[in-house]
């Protein structure tokens, strides 16, 4: 999927950033995923550092889509539709993208995060298999739950219609491929 000059890391924590930038020369670093959960989430002072050492900073579909809207004012950028959300609406929480996921590569996902439950029902909608109120209540009340609980049987257990979430309502794995074809930061 990337380059072959390309280096990745696992999701980036609390520590990583400040680590990376004191042991290697500027250059571009790509914040993806993060944990918040389990280790504290990468921290706004450790890339405010990066950026004012010359690293150039992209974010995009989960965790780094939060931080370039969070820090865009200070030379972060963004990428993608989920950091356009997070940079375009102010209600858009962080647990729109937050999901459970394996502790080891690759990370398999074990919960669905809300943005694409949304999507999915945005299409749903579209196609006129699913009225908005029924979508609304659908994504209250899996807003409702934990993010872990968020999963594909609890979501085919509330629609009242017989479909599947597929890879095009997965609009974090969206930005990162198109990110990779499209090579921003060249």
């Amino acid at each position: 999927m990337f380059p072959a000059d390309v280096e990745v890391r696992p999701p980036v924590r609390r520590g990583d950033v400040e680590t990376l930038v004191s042991t290697e020369k500027p250059g571009t670093l790509l914040i993806v995923d993060g944990t918040f959960h389990s280790y504290p989430a990468v921290g706004h002072a450790e890339l405010r550092a990066a950026l004012q050492r010359g690293w150039h900073i992209w974010g995009l579909s989960s965790m780094g889509a939060i931080r370039a809207a969070e820090m865009e004012s200070l030379g972060m950028r963004g990428y993608g539709a989920v950091y356009q959300r997070f940079a375009s609406d102010p209600s858009f929480s962080d647990d729109e993208v937050a999901l459970l996921h394996s502790a080891e590569p690759p990370y398999r996902p074990m919960s669905e995060p809300m943005v694409h439950i949304r999507c999915f029902l945005d299409s749903l909608v579209v196609e006129g298999k699913l009225s908005v109120s029924a979508a609304e209540e659908v994504a209250t009340a899996l807003k409702n739950r934990w993010y872990g609980y968020r999963t594909h049987r609890a979501l085919s257990e509330l629609l009242p219609v017989d479909d599947v979430l597929r890879a095009e309502h997965r609009l974090k794995t969206t930005d990162l491929l198109r990110f990779t074809e499209e090579q921003p930061w060249r």
